[in-house]
């Protein structure tokens, strides 16, 4: 518990200000950060991150990752990371070629779905920072109250298991603590920093993205669990790694720029 403590509140030290700052540091972290996510994912499926397939699956993230605006300026006006990414596609489709088909088609899926869960999730958290970093912030406590919600009333409360299978330690009544803990956080920050929308579609739009954070923790929770791994990675003494820390927020900050946020 002490080391869960002292990573977190170094992380904080480390973060707050990083976030506070944007632009171009935020940037190359959340590349960085990216690129060890793809490698966690790669080490769960017990695969070399150092291949042809794996340093594609790396390059495509951080395309996605980066914007147009800081890093592709000199590139034509039609050139987006989307479409640099779909050139990592290409190139991915090609392996099989010069593989001789031992590196085949079926086994392209995996780079491209990986590097477009993690890549979309951290170039949504920069849209969202470059528009202000109230949204950003709005985004982040959003997951955090969910998350301390959903524990606090878990832990008292839970009764019926949420996904048994896939989390044993969630409750239907811990969810529902976490999504009534993000309301409240929700009115209260809406009232000191208004949103894109009034107060009543920021609360009902703060349900959604506490469940969609909910089911983006479901979602690594069962990649672990299929992998047979504890947590995706160390990196965090005592918090296990990258995607155990950023797993909610890649569902949440997609769903925010769905309906408008940013």
């Amino acid at each position: 518990m002490r080391q869960r403590v002292i990573t977190a509140v170094v992380a904080l030290i480390l973060f707050i200000p990083l976030i506070v700052i944007g632009q171009m540091p935020l940037q190359i972290v959340m590349a960085m950060l990216g690129g060890i996510a793809v490698y966690e994912l790669f080490r769960m499926k017990g695969l070399e991150i150092k291949t042809p397939e794996g340093i594609l699956a790396i390059v495509g993230t951080v395309l996605l990752i980066l914007p147009r605006s800081t890093w592709y300026e000199f590139l034509p006006r039609t050139v987006t990371g989307n479409t640099l990414f779909y050139l990592i596609v290409m190139a991915l489709l090609v392996l099989p070629v010069f593989s001789k088909n031992e590196f085949t088609f079926d086994n392209v899926g995996f780079p491209v779905l990986v590097s477009l869960y993690i890549g979309t999730g951290f170039q949504n958290f920069i849209s969202a920072r470059e528009t202000g970093l109230h949204v950003l912030m709005y985004a982040l406590f959003i997951v955090w109250s969910t998350d301390i919600g959903a524990y606090m009333v878990g832990r008292k409360y839970g009764q019926r298991k949420l996904a048994p299978d896939i989390s044993p330690n969630k409750t239907i009544e811990g969810s529902l603590g976490g999504i009534a803990s993000a309301m409240v956080v929700s009115l209260v920050y809406t009232m000191i920093w208004p949103m894109t929308y009034n107060i009543f579609a920021m609360l009902l739009l703060t349900i959604l993205f506490s469940i969609v954070g909910q089911l983006g923790d479901l979602v690594e929770s069962s990649y672990k669990r299929y992998y047979g791994v504890k947590d995706s990675g160390n990196i965090l003494p005592g918090h296990g790694g990258i995607l155990d820390r950023f797993d909610s927020l890649l569902f949440v900050f997609p769903f925010m720029h769905l309906v408008g946020l940013f």
